[in-house]
């Protein structure tokens, strides 16, 4: 995979390259949350797009500055309702606790929640048109804590593993079949919540300019020390031109180019960190005792149900941490991009692709899971090129206005479905494990 990577820096560019690269990066964490939860204890999570919506939102609610006017006029609506929020929780938890379960209860708490609603609602109401009316161009809504946006990394991982608790009481007890379902439609609620509570996260409008870790390539571009290591890097090729002029010039460019490959590697590098920590904990986990109790758990419920294990309590443990990884993907993939588009989350790149990922490179074995992020986002992002390639090179005894190849080369967006069904095809006739399948101890 990084021969390839390394190919697409020498043919295309290395800007491209080191996109794709950190790209396969967050991708392999992503993977590697998934496979947590279905290659370790076999559940199904359809709402991987949820998890990583909610690692996003971190990174905005830790990185942007507070709006201070935004919460002047709404802040205090907000805060009544939050704490109206966990009266109603400790409410409904007391009376859990404190009455058999009966119809006078399930009513009693279906009317708490009901009227909360509507309560939270009429108290809220004033304060979020206040604050999405404060300069809706670029603010209309509470900001954040204006920290640094790698803190966002932790932030998501809680956010995730908090909707994790949540779902998993409600949904771990379902059917596989029912609880995929379940988990994609409450990963959809998730960001149906997050597209159009503007006064949260500005909805459709999106948060845009968001904290960099890295340094901005404006600044590289006019520092010394980055201009000298430019020069001396290039020190070969600036030789050749004779002229003054044309060499600077050609050193302002080289410079603007240097500036933009700095800051990939400065996120390959912080990403790698990431991966090589999760991957390192994975492992350990992977073949504890804890690692092989959960591989017992998937194999044969009723078996390590018998044998005392808590396979509700263990289930629900290994959803939130799986969980909690996606989120921490979610925050990495906003802090890269600089910003945030609710819009932009859909099931087919943040649920099913991370699913073809796993599934290519082999669930139940963390290296698999890695190796599937970095394949399958690669054809992903690559499929076009190749297959503008393919087709020049088998249509090049054609004219250009053959209708055949007019109609191959507009066809090229839509090879990547076809390149990515195949290769889902023949993995799973050929490697139905995966390329690295899972390694089996025996003892």
């Amino acid at each position: 995979m990084m021969g390839l990577i390394v190919l697409v820096g020498i043919f295309q560019s290395w800007n491209i390259a080191l996109s794709i690269f950190n790209l396969c990066l967050i991708s392999a964490v992503m993977t590697m949350g998934a496979n947590i939860q279905w290659g370790y204890a076999g559940l199904i999570n359809f709402g991987i797009m949820g998890y990583a919506a909610l690692g996003g939102l971190a990174a905005v609610l830790i990185s942007v500055d507070p709006i201070q006017e935004a919460w002047r006029v709404g802040g205090f609506d907000i805060l009544m309702s939050l704490w109206l929020i966990i009266a109603m929780i400790f409410v409904i938890r007391f009376i859990i606790k404190n009455f058999q379960k009966s119809k006078l209860r399930t009513y009693g708490i279906a009317s708490i929640i009901i009227a909360g609603v509507i309560i939270i609602r009429i108290t809220a109401e004033p304060g979020i048109e206040a604050i999405e009316a404060v300069n809706p161009a670029k603010t209309g809504f509470l900001g954040g804590f204006g920290l640094p946006i790698i803190f966002s990394w932790i932030i998501g991982a809680f956010f995730a593993a908090g909707l994790a608790f949540i779902v998993g009481k409600v949904a771990l007890g379902l059917r596989a079949d029912y609880l995929a379902i379940a988990t994609l439609l409450i990963s959809e609620i998730v960001i149906a919540i997050i597209k159009h509570e503007d006064w949260l996260t500005r909805g459709v409008k999106n948060v845009i300019g968001l904290k960099r870790p890295a340094p901005y390539e404006v600044d590289l571009q006019t520092t010394d020390w980055f201009i000298n290591l430019v020069e001396k890097f290039n020190s070969g090729k600036l030789a050749l031109i004779s002229n003054i002029a044309d060499r600077q010039a050609a050193l302002n460019q080289l410079v603007i180019e240097g500036s933009s490959i700095f800051v990939k590697l400065c996120y390959s590098g912080l990403f790698l960190i990431v991966v090589i920590i999760l991957l390192i904990l994975t492992q350990k986990a992977l073949y504890s005792p804890w690692g092989r109790m959960m591989r017992a758990i998937r194999d044969n419920e009723e078996a390590a149900n018998a044998m005392g294990k808590n396979v509700v309590k263990q289930h629900l443990l290994i959803f939130i941490l799986g969980s909690a990884i996606v989120g921490i993907a979610g925050a990495m993939l906003v802090t890269q991009d600089g910003l945030f588009t609710p819009g932009s989350y859909r099931p087919m790149r943040y649920t099913f692709l991370i699913w073809v990922m796993v599934i290519v490179g082999g669930s139940g074995n963390n290296f698999g899971a890695i190796l599937g992020g970095f394949a399958v986002w690669f054809l992903w992002i690559e499929a076009a090129p190749i297959s503008l390639f393919l087709i020049n090179l088998f249509t090049s005894g054609m004219a250009d206005t053959h209708s055949l190849k007019t109609h191959l080369i507009e066809s090229v967006p839509y090879f990547r479905y076809l390149m990515m069904g195949i290769g889902l095809l023949l993995i799973m006739r050929y490697r139905p494990k995966g390329i690295l399948p899972e390694k089996i101890e025996i003892k």
